[in-house]
């Protein structure tokens, strides 16, 4: 067996198998990124089941906001003639005005977000969709788009009293093309559903997420999720073929083909991905997948500096190719509250902490070849002192351990106390520089806690204090947008605008393309009715 020496420790290589398959057990806890509140998902015969467990003390979140909202006048109320309609298109068990099912559906995840609707519809097909959209945009009442209810800025909640049209029902996989790997499904298939009908398929999703087991495709699309593979499989923009849709006014739009090329005229899907349900509601997908390879590696390394990082990223690049598939980074102080408050994980690289991590998975179909790529890669990473020290991953066992690490960090945060997130891109050579100028800004009155997508720019920046303060809030805001803005990275990567962020699209996009965005929303949603007050600015949606 071929080895390799770096900082005492010896690099083993041994092929394991299906990486990819790191299921989720029926039952999991899933914490959420800003009070601290961990909440038990239960998974039954497809049905999803929530309760809240055991928790932290809950804090309202700090955040600015350059102008209060405001529920938009022209919307009418809701009516009891408007119940009867809808109890009538559904039936009575598709119409929820119980309030115990209201509160779950009013509330976003991280319980940051809470609306008042009275109403939550749950159509099954799409007739019914463009039934409720016909109806609601006759009437002028506003509606918020929901699936699994597991975003981070408030895009899937109402701010007000926004009837709420949750497609979960509709969770069907209409086809699957096993010659050119196509599959059509509904927007309300949970994601780690689709997976496992892949997996028997001997597919993949090209999109993985730490909330695969709740988070459904339709949303998913809607917000243009990315995660850990959009370093070899690229975004949704790529990877959705068509999409059937829902208009305001209840037209539907079918552009659900499965053709790979299709050059006539404007490539309307992309309208609906990334804008979080306020053109339309998406109700079915066609995306293409990529088949399952055998072959799959995890190795767990360290480096001295983040130059190392982003020279072992480039030579990854070039030497890995076609077979890198994920290259993920944290610090040492991820990794420090990683093993402080999370029980069962152990350093893969004993005895000290080093600087930064990397974790690189590799896939492809012929193991020898693989072997061979890695084996090159890391003895030139090692003898060109990029790494410090690693650890190849010897069973699937060992790769969960390296991965529970990587995705154990939110729930880290949470345990160490109050927690400011931010999610941006930013050019990968300066992204670091704003993780050490918010140490020097912060102090001694928090932590600076930095991890993220590295293969793809992806900064998921924290800030870890004993409580909320507003001192450390005007600290961090709106310095950490403005020096995004100037190194011209986003204010959100991938967790989207929602109603978090929509007031703060400025920092990313300039006044006259947020102008021709609007333009683009009154001209397809002229009464504004669908998930009003996210995305575009309220000064610009009522405008």
């Amino acid at each position: 067996m071929e080895k390799w020496r770096a900082g005492g420790r010896f690099l083993k290589y041994r092929a394991a198998k299906s990486l990819f398959d790191r299921r989720d057990s029926p039952k999991r806890s899933i914490y959420n990124s800003s009070f601290g509140v961990k909440y038990d998902f239960e998974r039954n015969n497809g049905t999803q089941n929530w309760k809240v467990g055991s928790h932290f003390p809950l804090y309202r979140s700090f955040g600015t906001m350059s102008e209060k909202i405001v529920r938009n006048p022209s919307f009418s109320r809701l009516n009891s003639e408007d119940i009867r309609y809808f109890k009538g298109l559904l039936g009575q068990k598709n119409v929820i005005e119980d309030e115990d099912s209201l509160l779950t559906a009013n509330t976003d995840w991280m319980h940051k977000y809470k609306g008042s609707s009275q109403l939550l519809l749950q159509p099954k097909n799409t007739e019914e969709v463009s039934q409720i959209l016909q109806y609601c945009n006759s009437r002028r009442l506003a509606v918020v788009p929901q699936g699994g209810n597991t975003g981070l800025v408030g895009g899937s909640v109402p701010v007000f009293d926004e009837v709420i049209i949750n497609v979960g029902l509709m969770n069907n996989v209409v086809s699957f093309d096993k010659v050119s790997g196509i599959l059509v499904c509904e927007a309300g298939c949970i994601l780690e559903n689709l997976i496992t009908f892949l997996d028997n398929e001997g597919f993949i999703m090209p999109l993985d997420l730490g909330a695969k087991g709740s988070c459904q495709i339709g949303g998913n699309v809607s917000t243009n999720a990315g995660g850990l593979r959009l370093v070899r499989y690229g975004s949704l923009h790529g990877n959705v073929l068509g999409i059937e849709a829902v208009l305001a006014n209840g037209d539907v739009l079918d552009l659900l083909g499965t053709l790979r090329k299709d050059n006539t005229g404007y490539d309307l899907k992309h309208l609906f991905i990334g804008i979080e349900g306020s053109l339309g509601i998406v109700t079915k997908v066609s995306i293409l997948t990529p088949p399952k390879l055998s072959s799959v590696n995890l190795a767990f390394l360290a480096c001295k500096d983040y130059f190392s990082c982003q020279k072992l990223l480039a030579e990854a690049k070039t030497k890995l190719g076609e077979v890198l598939s994920a290259f993920e980074f944290l610090d040492s102080s991820a990794m420090d509250l990683v093993l402080n408050h999370l029980e069962g994980i152990r350093n893969p690289l004993p005895p000290s902490i080093h600087n930064f991590y990397v974790l690189i998975e590799t896939t492809g179909s012929d193991e020898a070849y693989n072997k061979e790529k890695l084996e090159a890669f890391l003895l030139h990473a090692v003898e060109g002192g990029l790494i410090s020290d690693g650890v190849l991953a010897q069973d699937i066992n060992q790769a969960s351990s390296f991965w529970r690490i990587r995705e154990g960090i939110t729930e880290a945060l949470m345990k160490a106390g109050a927690v400011y997130k931010y999610d941006l891109s930013i050019p990968i050579e300066k992204l670091y520089n704003l993780v050490e100028e918010m140490r020097r800004r912060i102090g001694a009155s928090g932590k600076v806690v930095a991890y993220g997508h590295l293969g793809d720019g992806n900064l998921h920046l924290n800030i870890s204090a004993p409580k909320y303060d507003e001192k450390i809030l005007a600290e961090i805001e709106p310095f950490v947008y403005e020096w995004t803005s100037k190194h011209r990275g986003s204010i959100s990567a991938e967790h989207g605008l929602g109603v978090m962020k929509a007031n703060e699209i400025f920092y990313s996009k300039p006044r006259n393309a947020v102008k021709l965005m609007a333009s683009i929303k009154k001209l397809m949603d002229p009464t504004g009715i669908l998930n009003p007050y996210k995305v575009i600015p309220q000064s610009f949606a009522f405008a």
